[in-house]
């Protein structure tokens, strides 16, 4: 813990599937004193890590779209095109999750990883961090609906040319960060990704 905050009392409001943690504390103001002791809850849902799967050959992206109940009243509905992603488990790395994920959201398979970013999604209020990756991948025979069926996945999978993708961005049909995050950053480097993984 930074020396510079003081957890006064931590207590656990809730333990499932994902934990809520309420905490009070204080903290070191940017004067040197400390601040009065607030509270704040916190949303521990452990660490992701998230792929666009990219064709340079092909110039083609894979994105998904699934049905996510935090979108349940979004303006666009409930059903999302996103990039693939997982949770990170106990003593699993980042690109191990995504090239796991990759076969079982979207049937493809990664062959190379270019690491982008590692973000906090939304510190506010969770601790929960991205790590996010562009991924090699052969879209020649990408398509279908897939995942896993015991966790209630229902996963279409879109194979669209990169072109295509920033059209949807621009639109706003893509509104989940780390799809947004991803696409920004291949629109920006296209031609390196292209030079990368050209043989």
């Amino acid at each position: 813990m930074h020396t510079d905050v003081e957890i006064l009392e931590k207590t656990i409001c809730f333990e499932g599937f994902f934990r809520i943690e309420r905490y009070h504390l204080r903290h070191r103001l940017f004067n040197g004193d400390w601040s009065h002791p607030l509270v704040r809850e916190l949303f521990e849902r452990g660490h992701a890590a998230a792929v666009l799967p990219y064709d340079p050959i092909r110039d083609e992206v894979i994105l998904i779209e699934q049905f996510r109940i935090g979108a349940l009243n979004a303006p666009g509905g409930p059903w999302l095109m996103e990039i693939v992603a997982g949770m990170i488990e106990v003593d699993e790395s980042a690109p191990d999750v995504v090239k796991r994920e990759s076969i079982e959201e979207a049937n493809c398979i990664i062959t190379d990883l270019i690491p982008l970013y590692d973000f906090l999604v939304s510190p506010g209020g969770t601790t929960e961090r991205v790590a996010l990756f562009c991924g090699r991948v052969d879209t020649t025979h990408a398509g279908g609906v897939h995942g896993a069926s015991d966790e209630g996945e229902d996963i279409k999978v879109h194979v669209i040319t990169l072109d295509a993708a920033i059209a949807l961005l621009q639109t706003g049909r893509i509104n989940s960060a780390s799809a947004i995050i991803a696409l920004q950053w291949l629109t920006l480097n296209r031609d390196y990704a292209r030079n990368l993984w050209a043989s």
